[in-house]
């Protein structure tokens, strides 16, 4: 278990103890924030959403804030190093290194194959409008 100390533009959010947080935009992360309880966000939607991965107190819960905001992180724990996975790539970084995480200035154009769109595939994927009784 490690504490992350989390801060919006500077301003104190909270301290998750858990054994990790997702910082995760529209496009990036979504299904891993999913997996631990997070939202569904659509594209475009101009957010992150900040979710704890196996929170020790029951009252912590993912929260969607706007992809305007920097977010930073301070790390603690028994342990001098962590481990910060980034995009498939992992880091091994000292405890003593204060995170952030900001949207950057450039977009990019993602390839869209045939018909298919955000809402397609999510009903697809989570057979939304299904009814399996019969």
């Amino acid at each position: 278990m490690i504490t992350i100390n989390t801060y919006l533009n500077g301003e104190y959010l909270n301290s998750y103890w858990a054994d990790g947080l997702i910082i995760a935009t529209p496009t990036g992360s979504t299904g891993y924030s999913l997996s631990c309880g997070g939202p569904i966000v659509a594209p475009y939607s101009g957010n992150f959403v900040i979710t704890p991965i196996a929170p020790h107190n029951l009252n912590v819960r993912p929260i969607v804030v706007s992809d305007k905001n920097v977010i930073s992180l301070e790390v603690e724990g028994r342990s001098q190093y962590f481990l910060a996975s980034l995009d498939s790539r992992s880091v091994t970084i000292d405890s003593a290194i204060s995170l952030a995480v900001r949207r950057e200035d450039f977009t990019m154009s993602l390839v869209r194959l045939g018909s298919t769109n955000f809402l397609n595939t999510l009903r697809k994927k989570l057979n939304w409008g299904l009814d399996t009784r019969n």
